[in-house]
This record gives structure tokens, C-alpha cells and sequence, in this order.
């Protein structure tokens, strides 16, 4: 296996950890919500946790692919034990915030392999509208 394809494994077994990470996250968020708010905020919640899992789907065959193997254990979930509709905004902020960061790495050592450099690219496009519309939620109105 090249140094590339190496690089290439190694970045997307992150990602896959992350993505994981978001389906354990993003539910767990989902069970602490309570107030008026509970079902709107739970129900963004839910979706997000399923979209880490269709991600984690798409990076785990690419993966494979690779000829790799999809790790079987997620990153080490920080817990705040807070669980107010601003401080779970503020952590999901950070988490896409780190996401997008794997994505972008795998598009700069793609090199010239253009399937994985789109593929990788469908991904930042994707966690860059996560991190616009988490941002947008957690501002004020003026």
C-alpha cells in the first residue's frame, strides 16, 4: 500500500470516528431536551444523528474500498453534563467545526484522484451548510 493510500485510510478511519461520534452525540442530545422547545430541537437532533450515520455508511465503504477497516469504537465524547438548548448548540458548533476540518484534509491529499477529491468535496459542502445553519441558531436577534 502507498504512503497516499495510507494517508488516504488513516483520515478516513477519523472521520469515520467522528461520524459515529455524531450519531452517539446527536441522539444523546436528543433524549436531554426537555421544555417547550423539546420537539422542534429533538427532532433536528434526530435527523442530524441520522445523517452522521448515512455519513459514517458512505466513508465506511469508502473505506473498505480502500481496502481498509472501518474501526470499531468512536472518538471519546466530551460530556458537559449541561444540557440547555444553547450550551448543545455551542458543543454541536465545535463538532461540525472539527468535521469540516477532516473533510478538508481529505481534499487536499487527494491529490489527483478526482473520484476521491469530489467525494470528498460532496462532504465539506455539506458540513460547511451544518456549520452555517447551527451558526445561524445560535445567534441573537438583533
Amino acid at each position: 500500500m502507498s504512503k497516499k493510500n495510507k494517508e488516504v485510510l488513516q483520515i478516513l478511519e477519523n472521520i469515520f470516528q467522528s461520524e459515529m461520534e455524531g450519531v452517539f452525540r446527536y441522539l444523546h442530545y436528543s433524549f436531554m431536551i426537555m421544555g417547550h422547545h423539546r420537539i422542534p430541537i429533538q427532532k433536528w437532533l434526530r435527523e442530524q444523528a441520522q445523517e452522521s450515520m448515512d455519513h459514517a455508511i458512505k466513508i465506511g465503504e469508502k473505506i473498505t474500498a480502500y481496502g481498509g477497516h472501518p474501526p470499531l469504537f468512536t472518538n471519546k465524547i466530551k460530556e458537559t453534563n449541561t444540557h440547555t438548548v444553547d450550551q448543545i448548540l455551542a458543543e454541536s458548533l465545535e463538532f461540525e467545526a472539527e468535521g469540516l476540518k477532516l473533510y478538508t484534509k481529505l481534499v487536499k491529499v487527494a491529490g489527483d484522484d478526482i473520484a476521491l477529491e469530489d467525494f470528498a468535496r460532496q462532504f465539506v459542502l455539506a458540513e460547511t451548510e451544518h456549520l452555517e445553519e447551527v451558526k445561524k441558531m445560535v445567534r441573537r436577534e438583533s
